[in-house]
């Protein structure tokens, strides 16, 4: 018999299982030995050597290789064997380069991978869903996504989207009850709830009956065996440069060699000259450094408390010019604390902040016992039962395990003397209508021990009064009539303007045969009780952050669910409500078309009282408005938006699985600070790409020039193809990957955010490439023709020359790419790795230059003491020259 046609009484002895203690840790082990781990197969990878050889697999390298064996056939194996080695080099570096991106994308899966919540030994625990075992007693609540296949054996109010299995998108709800009958499909098994699948609402508890590939979502597997790609817009423009930079740069070696051969030059050295230009010329490591620098990127952004889940959003973070944010939890502690509480025209205030559960209750300054009051004794009672959070002591500080409002109302009720253990064992719960957006509120239905049952209501106030037809006054039932819904709305605006947050209390006795099935029977006719009004204080580094945002051209928008007096108190403490910004309210845009909303979006600061739908709208405008929008936000119904805006932010600790899944970016810690964190980094990453474009690319310009000009102007070789391959390894390499480990520049967050269409060679990095090209390469062949005029029997010592100047131009003019300005704008030592860099890199010439043994591979000779002031003043032309230049610094 199968598991959904099985009785809930029968699936225990199934399982071998436990259903009030789950599984005990022996009995984990034995079963991971038989069941394994709860995982799904990735497809086949690319090998280590497969990846290696991959290296070698780009036309110019092979055509290389071809010339290469040709030299050796010809006899200069020194030549052939030198090449070789450089090429191996080179496809070393690449193979590093991108198994380092590998295993950064790696490491990024498993940051994300979800837990899910098990009972084990009688505790109810976290786990990796990875760990979860055939048997293991499972629950969920909405928002979750289901870790394993399991068979239900509670489900309140259940309701699960299974589109990833069915293709069907509306939710199923679900039952316990057996679902008997043949071929029955995975849409009609009311009772189960399969991997991968998304709570949508209400909650429930299952036995796990399968795991990885045995689950429904294992046969359907292989959709999900290729590892995920992702190539961001700025690769794609990369790739297209590319391609105009090869037949660029194939059409000037060709010239080369043809004007070579014209001005008399041996056919098989110009033809090698011509391979190993070209070689040199095209930027073949720039997509491997562009990912490496991004990863790195990634990996750094990890340190910040941000996790990023899809890599283009890197590259999107530095266009951000909008963001979004929630502000409970994000822009402020997500430590709800009661403060005060109304009831019957009376206010009490509560002293203690955050969970701990210590703290005196006062009424006119006076402290007072909340025993002696009967209104405020039932409001805290009905608070703390209709609740599902519990309060964890570790040593001397206090966690919450639940939803922070809810905490609030539980630490109150503890402060009274009051707990939910204890009154658990006085009320039973029969029936529970889960919080929904739509509705506002949460209701429990529930009978004390002498069998009295009454529904309990909790929600925003505003939503809730209109459901009362009564208001307990003075301990007596009286009807909720015009004067007392204005006392009620002038308690509830007097909380919100003292930024408190306002949950209201409500209750009904009724009948013991009385049946409530929906929701709609519960929530009506209740006597009105109270209020709790409680703050979430702001971060205090959410401020500076909104403020250096602001400086960096970036708007921030707060959206939220609380009343719009709270959210503009906080907003004004945040310094996000300036001048003429204004607070709208969500039924505002409730008749408002996306159109409509573009005439003012600019102008709003805070949305308040605001729906998913409303936040799907509100992300539409401001795109529709060519802003970039950040969009953070922690719920199932969040995703939406989170998806649809340019970069989705989701909260790691509060963050359901659907919010995550849908966001690009997860914040570790909730924090506001943490997004702007991560924009500055994504703006320094962009700016990084661009340094060693702008650097790679000066180089090749200005190596392709200096033969050039020597071809047209009938002079020798100022480099031999050895010389070539080896500046394009030792400058092109290691100066190239420290220009990514570069630190951002001091005004990166005072800039206005670069538009999401920007072209690589905006604002002036085509006329930077071109000019320092031109100016690398003349002051190369300035050396070279000043040496060989001087001797022309001095062949090889002019090309050393040459060399020398070449390698040392392109090594100064690293450090002028680290800043869009001047190489005098930034400290050379700021960045110690480029400056490892370059010494390396001098070192290796000098080696080549004066070691006997590489002299004879590289044809060099040593250089007199007396020309190092010429290839030293030559070399530095081409960044000091128009290092002042206002004019050209405009320009560029």
């Amino acid at each position: 018999m199968k598991y959904h046609e099985m009785r809930k009484m029968d699936l225990e002895g199934a399982l071998n299982t436990d259903f009030k203690q789950g599984l005990k840790e022996e009995d984990i082990k034995k079963r991971r030995s038989h069941f394994g781990w709860n995982e799904l197969e990735e497809g086949e990878k690319q090998s280590a050597i497969q990846l290696f050889f991959s290296q070698f697999k780009d036309f110019m390298v092979l055509v290389l290789l071809a010339a290469t064996l040709i030299s050796g056939l010809l006899g200069e194996y020194i030549d052939a064997i030198a090449i070789i080695a450089i090429v191996f080099i080179n496809g070393f570096l690449g193979f590093f380069q991108e198994r380092k991106a590998e295993k950064s994308l790696n490491a990024l899966r498993e940051l994300s991978a979800p837990q899910v919540t098990v009972l084990r030994d009688g505790q109810w625990i976290k786990i990796p869903s990875k760990e979860v075992i055939v048997g293991d007693i499972m629950k969920f609540v909405s928002g979750d996504r289901i870790g394993a296949d399991v068979r239900l054996i509670e489900a309140n109010n259940l309701e699960i989207e299974e589109s990833a299995l069915t293709g069907e998108s509306l939710p199923v709800s679900k039952t316990t009850d057996e679902v008997a009958g043949e071929n029955i499909g995975l849409g009609d098994m009311e009772n189960m709830a399969f991997m991968g699948t998304m709570v949508t609402r209400g909650n429930g508890i299952g036995v796990v009956v399968s795991i990885g590939m045995k689950t429904a979502m294992g046969q359907i597997a292989h959709m999900l065996q290729n590892a995920e790609t992702m190539e961001t817009p700025l690769q794609r423009r990369l790739e297209q440069l590319g391609k105009i930079l090869i037949t660029a740069a194939l059409f000037l070696t060709c010239l080369v060699v043809g004007i070579g051969v014209i001005q008399g030059h041996d056919l098989y050295t110009m033809f090698l000259a011509g391979v190993s230009l070209a070689v040199a010329a095209i930027p073949e490591g720039l997509p491997a450094i562009v990912t490496v620098a991004l990863s790195l990127g990634v990996q750094r952004m990890i340190r910040m408390n941000a996790i990023v889940r899809k890599l283009p959003a890197v590259e999107t973070l530095g266009c951000a010019s909008v963001i979004c944010s929630d502000k409970t939890g994000t822009m402020t502690q997500n430590k709800m604390t009661v403060t005060h509480i109304w009831s019957s025209g009376m206010t009490w205030q509560v002293d203690g902040t955050g969970y701990n559960p210590r703290g005196e209750f006062y009424q006119n300054e006076k402290k007072v016992s909340p025993g002696q009051s009967k209104e405020l004794q039932q409001i805290l009672t009905f608070g703390c039962l209709c609740n599902h959070s519990a309060l964890k002591e570790h040593e001397d500080s206090f966690a919450l395990d639940g939803d922070p409002t809810e905490g609030a109302l539980l630490v109150a009720a503890m402060k009274a003397g009051i707990h939910r253990e204890t009154l658990l064992n006085q009320f039973t719960i029969e029936k529970e209508f889960p919080f929904d957006s739509s509705r506002k509120m949460m209701s429990m239905v529930v009978k004390d021990q002498q069998g009295k049952r009454y529904v309990i209501t909790k929600g925003a106030p505003d939503v809730l009064v209109k459901m009362c037809q009564s208001v307990l006054w003075s301990g007596k039932l009286q009807s909720l009539g015009k004067e007392h819904i204005t006392i009620v709305n002038n308690a509830i605006d007097g909380l919100a303007k003292q930024a408190l947050r306002t949950i209201a209390i409500a209750f009904k006795p009724i009948g013991e045969n009385t049946v409530i099935l929906h929701e709609s029977e519960a929530e009506k006719e209740l006597t009105f009780l109270g209020l709790q009004g409680m703050i979430d204080p702001p971060r205090p580094e959410v401020k500076k952050a909104v403020k250096e945002c602001r400086e960096a051209g970036i708007k921030t928008v707060m959206i939220t669910g609380d009343h719009a007096v709270t959210a503009e108190a906080i907003a004004k403490q945040l310094g996000i409500l300036k001048g003429n910004a204004k607070v709208m309210e969500g039924s505002c845009l409730n008749d408002m078309s996306v159109e409509e909303l573009e005439d003012i979006v600019e102008d709003v600061a805070v949305f308040a009282r605001v729906s998913p739908e409303h936040k799907l709208k509100i992300v539409k405008a401001f795109q529709n408005k060519g802003h970039v929008v950040a969009m953070t936000g922690d719920g199932v119904n969040d995703a939406p938006a989170i998806k649809t805006a340019d970069i989705g932010v989701s909260m790691g600790i509060t963050g359901t699985d659907v919010a995550k899944e849908a966001s690009a970016l997860i914040l570790l810690d909730d924090n506001f600070a943490t997004i702007k964190a991560a924009i500055k980094e994504g703006r320094n990453i962009y700016e990084n790409i661009r340094k060693f474009i702008r650097y790679l690319l000066a180089s090749n310009v200005g190596e392709i020039l200096v033969m050039l000009f020597a071809m047209i102007l009938a002079l020798p070789l100022p480099l031999v193809p050895i010389q070539i391959l080896w500046v394009n390894l030792v400058t092109d390499g290691l100066p190239a990957m420290a220009l990514g480990l570069d630190k951002p520049e001091d005004d990166v967050m005072r800039r206005k955010p670069r538009h999401h269409k920007e072209g690589v060679f905006a604002r002036g990095l085509g006329w930077k490439v071109v000019s320092r090209g031109f100016l690398i390469g003349a002051a190369t062949l300035i050396s070279f023709m000043t040496i060989y005029h001087r001797d022309p029997n001095q062949l090889v010592y002019a090309q050393t020359i040459a060399f020398a100047t070449l390698v040392l131009a392109q090594l100064i003019h690293v450090f002028d790419c680290r800043s869009e300005k001047s190489i005098f704008a930034r400290n050379p030592f700021g960045n110690m790795y480029l400056v490892w860099a370059v010494i390396s890199s001098v070192v290796l010439m000098l080696a080549v230059i004066y070691v006997p043994g590489l002299q004879s591979i590289f044809h060099t000779v040593s250089i007199q003491p007396r020309d190092w002031m010429l290839v030293i003043g030559m070399a530095s032309i081409p960044t000091f020259l128009l290092a002042g230049s206002y004019y050209l610094q405009k320009r560029a």
